[in-house]
């Protein structure tokens, strides 16, 4: 078991997000799957004492797609194409979840993605399935690539 890399800025792994979720992914090769251990401050609410819904849905967004680097191909670097989310019961804050991710169909250029964030019980809150896509090179030079490679890296304990 591995952890996967973070970014510095990003909402959901951002080390120097302020306001982020800072999670670390583990890859868990011999299940195939990546997971993380999360706990979301309340401050994430929509109703009071329960996760919002787009936080839900970026969180299971981020670990489906994290499922195409679980070989170590940290420059796996998919965008979500599309992404369906089930939501079946509500997600509490200040409560431990589990959240998964595995790949359904993998390719290089395009994945069938999933994931589904439970309680420590098992019992599974929500879910996705998702199309990753490669993007085109023209995006990496959009995105500052090059220089924001050097803070893409597995965060120390």
């Amino acid at each position: 078991m591995n952890k996967q890399p973070v970014s510095r800025t990003c909402f959901l792994c951002g080390r120097e997000n302020n306001i982020g979720l800072k999670m670390v992914w583990f890859n868990h090769p011999e299940e195939g799957k990546v997971r993380a251990v999360l706990e979301i401050p309340e401050h994430f609410n929509g109703y009071p004492g329960f996760v919002h819904g787009g936080i839900v849905a970026a969180i299971l967004d981020e670990t489906s797609g994290r499922a195409i680097m679980i070989d170590g191909g940290n420059d796996r670097l998919f965008v979500t194409a599309s992404l369906e989310v089930k939501y079946r019961h509500p997600v509490p804050t200040n409560t431990t979840l589990t959240v998964t991710g595995w790949v359904i169909k993998g390719g290089s250029m395009r994945a069938k993605v999933a994931a589904e964030i439970c309680l420590e019980d098992g019992k599974c809150l929500a879910s996705c399935k998702a199309t990753i896509l490669r993007p085109p090179q023209e995006y990496y030079e959009l995105w500052n690539w090059q220089q924001e490679k050097e803070h893409w890296k597995v965060p120390e304990d």
